[in-house]
């Protein structure tokens, strides 16, 4: 009977794994940022997007540390309280996350010139913009 007990418990333990495998592969990471841009504010903002933020993430891309990224602007508007603009990074996996804030950091200080100017970039942001939503969501591909 103690025998027959250990694998039991194994197969428990392990068939929610199982079972949510069955309808799909896993496929990269997204980093999805939705922002709500104060209005009046859209061409500055995509201005500093296109000078500052772009630049960091193409290096980024350049070296591995991710696969792609994505800018949507949101063309439909239910409130005022809506998004206007998505950022999306692709990363290969969550282990490609690992160590990302020294990267990122490097990055910054390479491509912005040093902690005091990303410091200075965020904080002007932070006076036309407001990040609704920051989530993190795995890429599936059904079976």
């Amino acid at each position: 009977m103690k025998k027959l007990c250990g694998p039991v418990v194994f197969l428990l333990l392990l068939a929610p794994s199982l079972l949510a495998q069955e309808h799909y592969t896993e496929g990269p990471v997204w980093r999805v940022q939705l922002i709500r841009v104060k209005p009046t504010h859209m061409d500055e903002y995509l201005t500093s997007l296109r000078k500052s933020t772009k630049p960091l993430i193409e290096e980024e891309k350049k070296q591995g540390i991710i696969m792609d990224y994505k800018v949507f602007l949101k063309e439909t508007k239910v409130s005022p309280e809506d998004w206007d603009i998505c950022v999306a990074i692709e990363y290969k996996n969550h282990a490609a996350m690992d160590g990302l804030t020294a990267k990122g950091e490097e990055m910054r200080d390479k491509i912005l010139g040093g902690k005091a100017q990303g410091q200075q970039l965020g904080e002007k942001r932070a006076e036309i913009r407001e990040i609704v939503s920051s989530e993190l969501m795995q890429e599936i591909y059904l079976k």
